[in-house]
């Protein structure tokens, strides 16, 4: 079951816009508190720059939403962040837009554009992700089976997270919970009943974007 949308890492995108350097600090977080010690280190990295604008949206259902225009006029940076994040159904994350200025006033609409831009291209590069409520299999297999298992996995709608190498293969693998038996079975064929269960779990997993 998709649970939310958000971010699967911590990444950092630029760009130049009338002369003004317009850098984007985006991380996943948890909570508030996350988000308020990303913003914190971002601003005392960036202490120089004209503006650190802060923006968050946390918890599944949006609970938290809080941003600054940190000096910019009223509206024109933070807010529309928050609310292209919330209108994208992104949450669970910290965004910190740093500008230099360049010189050149944007006017209002030019803000909007360049902060809510930026927040795009930060996001584009910490790549969008969904969390889903799944089930995870941890199994063993002899090496003989790996290949095939590997190349059935997206055809068959699981997702392996890890591999092991040992004396056998050891794979830990994601897939929907209505999908567990089916699975189970298609291994079952594959290795002829030559696999072994080693744990099976519920977790939240971030699955990328395709």
């Amino acid at each position: 079951m998709n649970r939310y949308r958000t971010v699967l890492k911590e990444a950092r995108a630029e760009q130049i816009i009338e002369r003004s350097r317009f850098i984007a600090y985006v991380k996943p977080v948890e909570s508030k508190e996350e988000a308020d010690a990303h913003i914190a280190a971002i601003r005392i990295a960036n202490r120089d720059a004209s503006h650190n604008v802060p923006a968050m949206v946390t918890g599944e259902k949006f609970q938290i939403q809080w941003a600054s225009d940190d000096g910019e006029p009223q509206g024109t940076a933070g807010a529309p962040i928050v609310q292209m994040l919330v209108r994208e159904n992104i949450t669970n994350v910290a965004i910190v837009i740093t500008r230099y200025f360049g010189g050149i006033k944007l006017g209002t609409g030019g803000l909007v554009r360049a902060y809510t831009s930026s927040a795009k291209l930060g996001l584009l590069a910490a790549g969008l992700c969904i969390v889903k409520d799944m089930s995870l299999l941890r199994f063993k297999i002899d090496y003989t089976y790996l290949n095939k298992i590997q190349n059935i996995a997206p055809n068959e709608n699981f997702d392996i997270r890890e591999i092991f190498y040992e004396d056998m293969v050891t794979l830990i693998i994601a897939t929907d919970s209505e999908n567990v038996r089916h699975i189970k079975s298609v291994l079952s064929n594959i290795t002829a009943g030559g696999y072994l269960i080693i744990s099976e779990s519920q977790e939240l997993i971030k699955i990328a974007e395709r």
